[in-house]
């Protein structure tokens, strides 16, 4: 009988669990009264990482290239979720640096209008002439629905996320700006559940994040297949803890933000998943008592509560009930606000203290940084979404925005590990986000 051919990928597959088993032995080994040393969030070393990547982005940032609004977004967003803040000429340079960038390009516009954001001042954001991005914007409108990289470029779920988040967040978006949007993303889902990047593609963990951020923005996540997408997307976690961005692909931590996000997303969809599976949203019968804190308390019941199958879902709370109705839908420039602040009414889908753990133990560097899964090297990309996709497993059992997370619900020492909250669907500091609606409302 033929033996079975091992692949490449089956092979890296073997490498990477061997790595990651000898992390989380030696982590089980040790004494209990050392376990707070190991999984300490190295706060000052990854913002010492993150100061020194900023300052060589060139003298005074005078160098413009496509690329350096993604390490702005990157480190400046990191420092961010740190809580931590740069000095006064940092934050000049950047803004300075930022309002000189005219790349017509929709993926480093939505880096640079989140560098802005981050920033926060009244100067960074004042810097966005948002009658010239709207008409850029515009200009990028392809016939199929969807959006356009760059002139001649091409066109992607991408390309149609970050038109709308920049449009959203900066209060620029209408129906000209949406039209046909819903129908391209909705023509990228697959037979498995996630979204393509176009048309016929294979699902990817960034992709799904883009297309159900961007239906969600729009108000037209109901169009979605998300019984489906919430069966591809709960098996993309795999058992190194960290989330794997395809099927049949190695773990990497970038993914503990596009697919933890998604799974995130899909914790305010309670009605609308309801609606889809046929089941009824008359939350009347549950009982605050069936989310007490004695069900939740023990820690092993808290992480085998995260149940990989769809119909097994149910509410915390009625405190959403309704907002998924169409007819309750949000004006299209307030939907980011809304979303945010409605109440979570779904148990997180994936293990989100198993998350965390392989976040802290396996991407982050002790010397500052994180990385994609060990062995690799550190890097500002791994070193962002690693920290936003930490944040979102710390704040996934959270019942409203604003809400810290309980200490039972964060790997690690409360006050060492806890990070800022991020917006889930513009991956921006929650704070910042607020300040910058309140400002481009006025």
């Amino acid at each position: 009988m033929e033996s079975r051919k091992v692949t490449k990928t089956l092979e890296d597959q073997w490498v990477v669990e061997r790595r990651v088993r000898e992390i989380y032995d030696y982590f089980y080994s040790i004494s209990p009264n050392s376990l707070s040393d190991l999984i300490e969030l190295e706060r000052d070393k990854h913002f010492d990482y993150l100061s020194q990547g900023l300052r060589k982005l060139g003298p005074s940032f005078s160098v413009l290239d496509a690329s350096r609004p993604w390490l702005c977004y990157w480190i400046l967003h990191s420092i961010a979720l740190l809580g931590e803040s740069i000095d006064a000429k940092l934050e000049n340079d950047a803004t300075d640096f930022l309002t000189r960038c005219q790349m017509p390009h929709l993926a480093t516009t939505y880096a640079a209008v989140n560098s802005l954001i981050t920033l926060g001042k009244p100067e960074a954001l004042s810097s966005i002439n948002r009658e010239k991005l709207y008409t850029f914007l515009l200009r990028m409108k392809d016939a199929s629905g969807g959006f356009r990289m760059h002139d001649g470029g091409e066109v992607d779920v991408r390309a149609c996320y970050t038109a709308i988040s920049v449009a959203n967040i900066l209060n620029i978006v209408d129906d000209e700006l949406i039209h046909g949007v819903g129908n391209y993303i909705l023509s990228c889902q697959t037979y498995e559940g996630g979204i393509a990047g176009e048309p016929g593609s294979e699902a990817h963990g960034g992709y799904t994040f883009c297309g159900l951020a961007a239906m969600i923005l729009i108000n037209e996540v109901n169009r979605l297949d998300l019984p489906g997408l919430i069966d591809w997307v709960v098996f993309r976690q795999g058992i190194e803890g960290g989330f794997q961005g395809r099927t049949n692909k190695l773990v990497d931590g970038c993914y503990s933000f596009w697919q933890g996000a998604v799974v995130f997303l899909i914790q305010r969809l309670n009605l609308v998943v309801h609606e889809q599976l046929g089941l009824s949203n008359d939350l009347s019968t549950e009982s605050a008592d069936d989310s007490s804190e004695s069900e939740l308390s023990d820690e092993e019941e808290h992480l085998e509560g995260t149940s990989s199958h769809v119909q097994e879902t149910f509410p915390l709370g009625q405190e959403g009930a309704g907002q998924d109705n169409a007819s309750d839908s949000p004006k299209i420039a307030d939907t980011g606000y809304e979303f945010i602040n409605r109440p979570i009414a779904m148990r997180p889908l994936f293990d989100s203290m198993y998350l965390q753990q392989y976040v802290l133990l396996c991407s982050q560097i002790e010397v500052g940084g994180f990385r994609d899964k060990p062995g690799k090297g550190r890097d500002y990309y791994h070193t962002c979404y690693c920290l936003s996709g930490l944040s979102i497993a710390q704040y996934s059992w959270t019942d409203e925005a604003d809400s810290p997370p309980l200490p039972r619900d964060v790997f690690g020492p409360y006050s060492k590990c806890l990070l800022e909250q991020v917006h889930p669907l513009f991956n921006v500091e929650l704070d910042r986000y607020y300040e910058a609606r309140k400002y481009f409302s006025g």
